[in-house]
């Protein structure tokens, strides 16, 4: 009877050998790489995630610079816009007083020429036509249309800076038609 239960207690041994070699092999060879290939595959699921939320952030940053970049674009160009109505405006102003001008001058000639002692000689002494055009205003009449033109050209810019929401937003220089000393300068020079 003792050798059956030394081949039992053998057998249980063995048994109990290789069922704790079984585990051991199942945790080592199953269990660990499984594990590792789940761990692995949760940073590469975060890691992925991580950079789709960059690219994100990417393109929102990439969309919102351009929005910005259109907005000074689109306020630049109302800018220059403002500036070229206000010379416009400024030049159509002096035009229009030139020929005035020009229009009383030749009436006068027209008034002398009627009278029956002038000569057409004699009256074109006396009455100097003036030209249609590029002509010199008197001072006061180029001033009030030179600050005219200034303070339109500071409504622009006030406009500029409202939209761009920066108060020193500067703008580019443009040349004036009138010089330091307060003397007007040939609008022809601004054409």
């Amino acid at each position: 009877m003792a050798s059956k239960v030394d081949t039992a207690l053998k057998a249980s041994l063995a048994a109990a050998a290789l069922l704790a070699g079984a585990g051991v092999g199942y945790y080592y060879g199953l269990f660990l790489p499984g594990q590792a290939a789940r761990q692995e595959a949760r940073e590469l699921a975060v890691q992925d995630a991580r950079r789709k939320q960059e690219d994100a952030q990417a393109k929102a940053q990439a969309r919102e610079r351009a929005e910005q970049l259109r907005r000074r674009e689109a306020a630049q160009q109302e800018y220059q816009d403002c500036l070229n109505f206000a010379e416009l405006s400024y030049k159509q102003r002096w035009t229009a007083s030139c020929r005035a001008q020009h229009d009383a001058d030749v009436s006068a000639l027209a008034d002398c020429a009627d009278n029956l002692f002038a000569t057409e000689e004699g009256c074109r002494a006396r009455v100097a036509i003036r030209p249609e055009r590029d002509c010199a205003l008197p001072g006061g009449t180029a001033r009030s249309y030179s600050d005219a033109r200034e303070q339109r050209k500071a409504e622009c810019l006030a406009r500029l800076q409202s939209v761009s929401g920066q108060p020193g937003v500067q703008a580019p220089p443009v040349p004036s038609s009138m010089e330091g000393n307060g003397q007007p300068v040939d609008p022809a020079s601004t054409f």
